[in-house]
Protein backbone atom coordinates (compact mmCIF):
# COMPACT_ATOMS: atom_id res chain seq x y z
CA UNK A 1 0.00 0.00 0.00
CA UNK A 2 1.43 3.38 -0.99
CA UNK A 3 1.63 6.26 1.45
CA UNK A 4 -1.44 8.49 1.52
CA UNK A 5 0.45 11.51 2.84
CA UNK A 6 -1.29 14.62 1.55
CA UNK A 7 -4.51 12.72 0.78
CA UNK A 8 -7.78 14.54 1.36
CA UNK A 9 -9.74 12.72 4.06
CA UNK A 10 -13.20 13.41 5.47
CA UNK A 11 -14.02 12.09 8.92
CA UNK A 12 -17.78 11.97 9.51
CA UNK A 13 -18.63 12.30 13.19
CA UNK A 14 -17.01 14.48 15.86
CA UNK A 15 -17.48 12.28 18.88
CA UNK A 16 -14.41 11.01 20.69
CA UNK A 17 -13.77 8.22 18.13
CA UNK A 18 -14.02 10.48 15.08
CA UNK A 19 -12.03 13.26 16.73
CA UNK A 20 -9.20 10.87 17.61
CA UNK A 21 -9.18 9.48 14.06
CA UNK A 22 -9.05 12.97 12.59
CA UNK A 23 -6.27 14.04 14.95
CA UNK A 24 -4.14 10.97 14.25
CA UNK A 25 -4.62 11.31 10.48
CA UNK A 26 -3.62 14.95 10.57
CA UNK A 27 -0.51 14.09 12.61
CA UNK A 28 0.47 11.62 9.90
CA UNK A 29 0.19 14.18 7.12
CA UNK A 30 -3.31 13.81 5.69
CA UNK A 31 -5.43 16.83 4.77
CA UNK A 32 -8.38 16.19 7.08
CA UNK A 33 -11.87 17.70 7.29
CA UNK A 34 -13.88 16.71 10.37
CA UNK A 35 -17.62 17.00 9.74
CA UNK A 36 -20.52 16.84 12.20
CA UNK A 37 -23.99 18.33 12.34
CA UNK A 38 -23.37 19.35 15.98
CA UNK A 39 -20.49 20.87 17.87
CA UNK A 40 -17.74 18.32 18.62
CA UNK A 41 -18.41 16.04 21.56
CA UNK A 42 -22.10 16.87 22.00
CA UNK A 43 -23.33 13.26 21.68
CA UNK A 44 -22.21 10.30 23.78
CA UNK A 45 -18.88 12.00 24.32
CA UNK A 46 -20.72 14.67 26.30
CA UNK A 47 -22.64 12.28 28.49
CA UNK A 48 -20.45 9.25 29.09
CA UNK A 49 -19.07 8.28 32.48
CA UNK A 50 -15.45 8.97 31.59
CA UNK A 51 -14.26 5.43 32.27
CA UNK A 52 -11.09 4.17 30.63
CA UNK A 53 -11.74 0.51 31.22
CA UNK A 54 -9.32 -1.79 29.34
CA UNK A 55 -10.38 -4.72 31.51
CA UNK A 56 -13.89 -4.62 30.03
CA UNK A 57 -13.23 -7.57 27.76
CA UNK A 58 -16.49 -9.43 28.41
CA UNK A 59 -19.06 -8.70 25.68
CA UNK A 60 -22.61 -7.71 26.58
CA UNK A 61 -23.87 -11.08 25.28
CA UNK A 62 -22.43 -13.77 27.57
CA UNK A 63 -23.50 -17.41 28.02
CA UNK A 64 -26.79 -17.47 29.90
CA UNK A 65 -28.05 -14.16 28.45
CA UNK A 66 -31.11 -15.92 26.96
CA UNK A 67 -32.50 -16.43 30.47
CA UNK A 68 -32.58 -12.65 30.99
CA UNK A 69 -34.73 -11.90 27.93
CA UNK A 70 -38.10 -12.15 29.76
CA UNK A 71 -36.93 -9.56 32.27
CA UNK A 72 -35.53 -7.37 29.49
CA UNK A 73 -39.02 -7.25 27.97
CA UNK A 74 -41.08 -6.93 31.14
CA UNK A 75 -39.13 -4.83 33.65
CA UNK A 76 -38.45 -1.18 32.77
CA UNK A 77 -36.04 -1.10 35.73
CA UNK A 78 -33.90 -3.90 34.27
CA UNK A 79 -30.27 -2.87 33.60
CA UNK A 80 -30.76 -4.26 30.07
CA UNK A 81 -34.20 -3.22 28.81
CA UNK A 82 -36.03 -3.70 25.50
CA UNK A 83 -39.48 -2.05 25.34
CA UNK A 84 -42.15 -4.34 23.92
CA UNK A 85 -43.19 -1.71 21.40
CA UNK A 86 -39.70 -1.67 19.87
CA UNK A 87 -39.42 -5.47 19.67
CA UNK A 88 -40.51 -5.80 15.99
CA UNK A 89 -37.65 -3.51 14.93
CA UNK A 90 -35.16 -5.07 17.34
CA UNK A 91 -35.72 -8.75 16.44
CA UNK A 92 -32.96 -9.04 13.77
CA UNK A 93 -30.40 -7.44 16.09
CA UNK A 94 -31.66 -9.38 19.12
CA UNK A 95 -31.28 -12.73 17.33
CA UNK A 96 -27.69 -11.86 16.39
CA UNK A 97 -27.10 -10.70 19.96
CA UNK A 98 -28.28 -14.03 21.39
CA UNK A 99 -26.23 -15.97 18.80
CA UNK A 100 -23.14 -14.03 19.92
CA UNK A 101 -23.45 -15.53 23.42
CA UNK A 102 -22.14 -18.94 22.35
CA UNK A 103 -18.86 -19.85 24.02
CA UNK A 104 -16.82 -19.85 20.78
CA UNK A 105 -18.22 -16.48 19.72
CA UNK A 106 -17.58 -15.02 23.16
CA UNK A 107 -13.97 -16.21 23.12
CA UNK A 108 -13.48 -14.56 19.72
CA UNK A 109 -15.01 -11.30 20.96
CA UNK A 110 -12.88 -11.31 24.11
CA UNK A 111 -9.70 -11.71 22.05
CA UNK A 112 -10.62 -8.84 19.74
CA UNK A 113 -11.66 -6.54 22.58
CA UNK A 114 -8.51 -7.29 24.59
CA UNK A 115 -6.33 -6.47 21.58
CA UNK A 116 -8.17 -3.19 20.98
CA UNK A 117 -8.07 -2.18 24.67
CA UNK A 118 -4.35 -2.92 25.10
CA UNK A 119 -2.43 0.08 26.41
CA UNK A 120 -5.54 2.29 26.49
CA UNK A 121 -4.66 4.13 29.71
CA UNK A 122 -1.12 4.92 28.54
CA UNK A 123 -2.48 6.03 25.16
CA UNK A 124 -4.90 8.47 26.81
CA UNK A 125 -2.24 9.70 29.20
CA UNK A 126 0.04 10.53 26.26
CA UNK A 127 -2.74 12.22 24.28
CA UNK A 128 -4.01 14.24 27.26
CA UNK A 129 -0.49 15.63 27.76
CA UNK A 130 -0.11 16.25 24.04
CA UNK A 131 -3.26 18.34 23.78
CA UNK A 132 -2.61 20.23 27.01
CA UNK A 133 -5.13 18.74 29.45
CA UNK A 134 -3.20 16.19 31.55
CA UNK A 135 -5.32 17.08 34.58
CA UNK A 136 -8.38 15.44 33.00
CA UNK A 137 -6.92 11.94 33.36
CA UNK A 138 -7.28 10.59 36.89
CA UNK A 139 -5.44 7.32 37.48
CA UNK A 140 -6.90 5.98 40.71
CA UNK A 141 -8.31 2.70 39.41
CA UNK A 142 -11.91 1.48 39.28
CA UNK A 143 -13.76 0.05 42.28
CA UNK A 144 -16.57 -2.46 41.66
CA UNK A 145 -18.77 -3.08 44.72
CA UNK A 146 -21.31 -5.79 45.60
CA UNK A 147 -23.65 -6.39 48.55
CA UNK A 148 -21.72 -9.57 49.40
CA UNK A 149 -19.46 -12.24 47.92
CA UNK A 150 -22.46 -14.27 46.78
CA UNK A 151 -23.54 -11.36 44.60
CA UNK A 152 -19.98 -10.98 43.31
CA UNK A 153 -19.90 -14.65 42.33
CA UNK A 154 -22.57 -13.96 39.68
CA UNK A 155 -19.96 -11.99 37.77
CA UNK A 156 -17.24 -14.64 38.20
CA UNK A 157 -16.95 -15.27 34.45
CA UNK A 158 -16.21 -11.62 33.72
CA UNK A 159 -13.60 -11.39 36.49
CA UNK A 160 -11.95 -14.57 35.26
CA UNK A 161 -11.67 -13.07 31.77
CA UNK A 162 -10.02 -9.94 33.17
CA UNK A 163 -7.44 -12.05 34.98
CA UNK A 164 -6.80 -14.15 31.89
CA UNK A 165 -6.14 -10.94 29.94
CA UNK A 166 -3.53 -9.88 32.46
CA UNK A 167 -5.38 -7.30 34.54
CA UNK A 168 -4.82 -7.04 38.30
CA UNK A 169 -7.92 -7.66 40.40
CA UNK A 170 -7.82 -7.05 44.16
CA UNK A 171 -10.55 -8.57 46.37
CA UNK A 172 -11.82 -6.23 49.09
CA UNK A 173 -14.02 -6.59 52.15
CA UNK A 174 -16.05 -3.74 53.67
CA UNK A 175 -12.97 -2.32 55.39
CA UNK A 176 -11.08 -2.34 52.10
CA UNK A 177 -13.93 -0.54 50.33
CA UNK A 178 -14.14 2.14 53.02
CA UNK A 179 -10.37 2.61 52.96
CA UNK A 180 -10.68 3.65 49.31
CA UNK A 181 -14.07 5.37 49.34
CA UNK A 182 -15.44 6.13 52.84
CA UNK A 183 -18.75 7.56 51.61
CA UNK A 184 -20.10 4.36 49.98
CA UNK A 185 -23.24 3.21 51.79
CA UNK A 186 -23.52 0.15 54.03
CA UNK A 187 -25.23 -1.90 51.29
CA UNK A 188 -21.84 -2.71 49.77
CA UNK A 189 -19.59 -5.14 51.63
CA UNK A 190 -17.55 -6.90 48.91
CA UNK A 191 -15.41 -5.32 46.24
CA UNK A 192 -13.10 -5.84 43.29
CA UNK A 193 -10.48 -3.17 42.64
CA UNK A 194 -8.80 -2.64 39.27
CA UNK A 195 -5.79 -0.41 40.04
CA UNK A 196 -4.66 -0.03 36.43
CA UNK A 197 -7.83 1.72 35.19
CA UNK A 198 -8.51 5.45 34.87
CA UNK A 199 -11.15 8.16 34.47
CA UNK A 200 -11.51 11.22 32.26
CA UNK A 201 -13.19 13.74 34.56
CA UNK A 202 -14.62 15.92 31.78
CA UNK A 203 -15.11 13.99 28.52
CA UNK A 204 -16.52 17.00 26.65
CA UNK A 205 -13.56 19.23 27.54
CA UNK A 206 -11.24 16.38 26.49
CA UNK A 207 -12.88 16.21 23.04
CA UNK A 208 -12.70 19.99 22.71
CA UNK A 209 -8.98 19.98 23.57
CA UNK A 210 -8.25 17.33 20.92
CA UNK A 211 -10.23 19.31 18.33
CA UNK A 212 -8.36 22.50 19.25
CA UNK A 213 -5.04 20.70 18.73
CA UNK A 214 -6.33 19.23 15.45
CA UNK A 215 -7.30 22.63 14.04
CA UNK A 216 -4.08 24.23 15.33
CA UNK A 217 -2.21 21.70 13.18
CA UNK A 218 -4.20 22.67 10.09
CA UNK A 219 -7.17 20.33 10.36
CA UNK A 220 -10.50 21.64 9.08
CA UNK A 221 -13.71 21.54 11.12
CA UNK A 222 -17.04 21.77 9.31
CA UNK A 223 -20.47 21.83 10.90
CA UNK A 224 -22.87 20.20 8.45
CA UNK A 225 -25.34 17.33 8.26
CA UNK A 226 -24.00 14.66 5.88
CA UNK A 227 -26.91 13.16 3.94
CA UNK A 228 -25.07 10.78 1.59
CA UNK A 229 -21.69 9.38 0.56
CA UNK A 230 -21.28 9.10 -3.23
CA UNK A 231 -18.64 7.04 -5.05
CA UNK A 232 -17.15 9.13 -7.86
CA UNK A 233 -14.91 8.51 -10.83
CA UNK A 234 -11.20 8.36 -10.19
CA UNK A 235 -11.66 6.60 -6.85
CA UNK A 236 -12.96 9.73 -5.12
CA UNK A 237 -15.84 10.04 -2.65
CA UNK A 238 -18.38 12.82 -2.63
CA UNK A 239 -19.72 13.90 0.75
CA UNK A 240 -23.13 15.44 0.23
CA UNK A 241 -24.34 18.01 2.76
CA UNK A 242 -26.92 20.77 2.63
CA UNK A 243 -24.08 23.19 1.86
CA UNK A 244 -22.00 21.37 -0.76
CA UNK A 245 -20.67 18.05 -2.07
CA UNK A 246 -16.87 18.19 -1.82
CA UNK A 247 -14.73 15.27 -3.00
CA UNK A 248 -12.20 13.33 -0.93
CA UNK A 249 -9.71 10.52 -1.50
CA UNK A 250 -10.91 8.77 1.66
CA UNK A 251 -13.91 8.95 3.97
CA UNK A 252 -13.93 7.66 7.55
CA UNK A 253 -17.42 6.97 8.94
CA UNK A 254 -17.45 7.48 12.70
CA UNK A 255 -21.03 8.68 13.04
CA UNK A 256 -21.93 6.42 15.94
CA UNK A 257 -25.46 5.10 16.07
CA UNK A 258 -26.36 7.17 12.98
CA UNK A 259 -23.76 5.49 10.75
CA UNK A 260 -26.26 3.13 9.09
CA UNK A 261 -27.99 6.11 7.48
CA UNK A 262 -24.85 6.61 5.39
CA UNK A 263 -23.81 2.97 4.97
CA UNK A 264 -27.10 1.21 4.13
CA UNK A 265 -27.50 2.97 0.74
CA UNK A 266 -24.01 1.74 -0.18
CA UNK A 267 -24.96 -1.87 0.52
CA UNK A 268 -22.92 -2.02 3.72
CA UNK A 269 -25.25 -3.67 6.20
CA UNK A 270 -24.00 -3.41 9.76
CA UNK A 271 -26.01 -5.00 12.57
CA UNK A 272 -25.81 -1.72 14.46
CA UNK A 273 -28.28 -0.74 17.15
CA UNK A 274 -28.56 2.18 19.56
CA UNK A 275 -27.63 1.19 23.10
CA UNK A 276 -29.46 4.06 24.77
CA UNK A 277 -27.72 5.14 27.95
CA UNK A 278 -28.80 7.54 30.68
CA UNK A 279 -27.03 9.59 33.29
CA UNK A 280 -27.84 11.94 36.13
CA UNK A 281 -25.40 14.79 36.72
CA UNK A 282 -25.31 16.07 40.31
CA UNK A 283 -24.01 19.49 41.22
CA UNK A 284 -20.66 19.44 43.08
CA UNK A 285 -20.91 18.19 46.66
CA UNK A 286 -18.21 17.39 49.23
CA UNK A 287 -17.26 13.94 50.48
CA UNK A 288 -18.42 11.79 47.59
CA UNK A 289 -15.85 9.70 45.66
CA UNK A 290 -12.40 10.14 44.13
CA UNK A 291 -12.47 7.47 41.39
CA UNK A 292 -14.88 5.52 39.18
CA UNK A 293 -17.10 3.30 41.32
CA UNK A 294 -19.28 0.60 39.75
CA UNK A 295 -22.35 -0.47 41.71
CA UNK A 296 -22.00 -3.84 40.06
CA UNK A 297 -25.25 -5.43 41.25
CA UNK A 298 -27.16 -2.59 39.57
CA UNK A 299 -24.83 -2.05 36.58
CA UNK A 300 -24.45 1.63 37.51
CA UNK A 301 -21.28 3.70 37.04
CA UNK A 302 -20.57 6.55 39.45
CA UNK A 303 -17.82 8.95 38.41
CA UNK A 304 -16.25 12.08 39.89
CA UNK A 305 -16.51 14.80 37.24
CA UNK A 306 -15.31 18.38 37.18
CA UNK A 307 -19.02 19.31 37.12
CA UNK A 308 -19.88 17.10 40.13
CA UNK A 309 -20.94 13.48 40.59
CA UNK A 310 -22.14 11.68 37.44
CA UNK A 311 -24.26 8.55 37.82
CA UNK A 312 -24.79 6.62 34.59
CA UNK A 313 -25.69 3.24 33.29
CA UNK A 314 -28.42 0.97 32.02
CA UNK A 315 -28.79 -0.27 28.46
CA UNK A 316 -32.04 0.38 26.64
CA UNK A 317 -32.48 -1.09 23.17
CA UNK A 318 -35.02 1.39 21.81
CA UNK A 319 -33.76 2.87 18.55
CA UNK A 320 -33.00 6.43 17.53
CA UNK A 321 -36.51 7.88 17.29
CA UNK A 322 -38.20 7.00 20.59
CA UNK A 323 -38.20 9.83 23.13
CA UNK A 324 -36.09 9.32 26.25
CA UNK A 325 -37.72 7.35 29.07
CA UNK A 326 -36.69 9.57 31.96
CA UNK A 327 -38.01 7.02 34.45
CA UNK A 328 -34.68 5.30 33.87
CA UNK A 329 -32.80 8.47 34.79
CA UNK A 330 -35.03 8.76 37.84
CA UNK A 331 -34.03 5.25 38.85
CA UNK A 332 -30.37 6.24 38.59
CA UNK A 333 -30.99 9.20 40.87
CA UNK A 334 -32.76 6.96 43.37
CA UNK A 335 -29.87 4.48 43.39
CA UNK A 336 -27.38 7.32 43.85
CA UNK A 337 -29.27 8.73 46.82
CA UNK A 338 -29.51 5.30 48.43
CA UNK A 339 -25.76 4.75 48.01
CA UNK A 340 -24.67 8.30 48.87
CA UNK A 341 -27.43 9.73 51.13
CA UNK A 342 -26.04 13.27 50.93
CA UNK A 343 -26.94 13.32 47.21
CA UNK A 344 -30.60 13.62 48.16
CA UNK A 345 -29.97 17.30 48.98
CA UNK A 346 -28.09 18.06 45.75
CA UNK A 347 -29.60 19.34 42.49
CA UNK A 348 -29.23 17.12 39.45
CA UNK A 349 -30.10 17.00 35.76
CA UNK A 350 -30.83 13.95 33.53
CA UNK A 351 -29.43 13.05 30.10
CA UNK A 352 -29.87 10.31 27.49
CA UNK A 353 -27.57 9.44 24.58
CA UNK A 354 -27.18 6.84 21.84
CA UNK A 355 -24.24 4.43 22.10
CA UNK A 356 -23.62 2.48 18.86
CA UNK A 357 -23.65 -1.22 19.67
CA UNK A 358 -22.81 -4.34 17.63
CA UNK A 359 -24.41 -7.66 18.67
CA UNK A 360 -21.04 -9.14 19.71
CA UNK A 361 -19.83 -5.85 21.30
CA UNK A 362 -16.88 -5.72 18.86
CA UNK A 363 -16.60 -2.47 16.88
CA UNK A 364 -15.97 -2.45 13.13
CA UNK A 365 -12.65 -0.72 12.46
CA UNK A 366 -10.86 -0.60 9.12
CA UNK A 367 -11.50 -0.52 5.36
CA UNK A 368 -15.00 -1.26 4.09
CA UNK A 369 -14.96 -4.41 1.97
CA UNK A 370 -15.36 -3.72 -1.72
CA UNK A 371 -15.44 0.06 -1.26
CA UNK A 372 -11.90 1.42 -1.74
CA UNK A 373 -11.37 4.66 0.12
CA UNK A 374 -14.20 4.08 2.59
CA UNK A 375 -13.26 3.37 6.22
CA UNK A 376 -15.33 2.38 9.24
CA UNK A 377 -14.87 3.21 12.91
CA UNK A 378 -18.28 2.20 14.22
CA UNK A 379 -19.96 0.24 17.01
CA UNK A 380 -17.94 0.86 20.18
CA UNK A 381 -20.92 0.59 22.54
CA UNK A 382 -20.07 1.83 26.02
CA UNK A 383 -16.31 1.61 25.35
CA UNK A 384 -15.94 4.43 22.83
CA UNK A 385 -13.84 6.54 25.18
CA UNK A 386 -11.65 3.60 26.23
CA UNK A 387 -10.91 2.61 22.63
CA UNK A 388 -10.92 5.98 20.90
CA UNK A 389 -7.17 6.60 20.78
CA UNK A 390 -6.34 3.05 19.71
CA UNK A 391 -9.09 3.16 17.08
CA UNK A 392 -7.80 6.46 15.74
CA UNK A 393 -4.29 5.03 15.49
CA UNK A 394 -5.49 1.90 13.68
CA UNK A 395 -7.47 3.87 11.13
CA UNK A 396 -4.68 6.40 10.59
CA UNK A 397 -1.93 3.79 10.26
CA UNK A 398 -3.91 1.66 7.81
CA UNK A 399 -5.15 4.56 5.72
CA UNK A 400 -1.70 6.16 5.55
CA UNK A 401 -0.12 2.88 4.48
CA UNK A 402 1.77 2.34 7.72
CA UNK A 403 -0.23 -0.75 8.64
CA UNK A 404 -1.75 -3.12 6.09
CA UNK A 405 -3.67 -5.62 8.22
CA UNK A 406 -7.44 -5.22 8.16
CA UNK A 407 -9.28 -5.22 11.48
Amino acid sequence: MHSARGARVAVIGAGIVGVCAAYMLRKRGAEVTLIDRDEPGQGCSYGNSGAISPGSVAPLAMPGILATVPRMLSDPHSPLYLPWTYLPWAVPWLLRFLASAGSDRVADSVGKLAALHAGAVAAHEALAHEVGVPELLVQRGHLHVYPDEQAASKDAAGWRLRLECGYTVEHLDRAGIVALEPSIGQRYRAGRFLPDHATIVNPLRYVQAIVAAFTAQGGQLQRADVSALEPQTGGLWGVRTSHSSPSFNHVVVAAGAWSRRLLDPLGIRLALESQRGYHVQFEPAPHTISRTVVLADRKVFVAPMEQGLRVGGTVEIGGLRRPPDMRRAGLLRQIACETFPEMGRVDSSPWMGHRPCMPDSVPVIGPAAGRPGLWLAVGHGHLGLTDSVNTGRRIADQLMGLETSAV
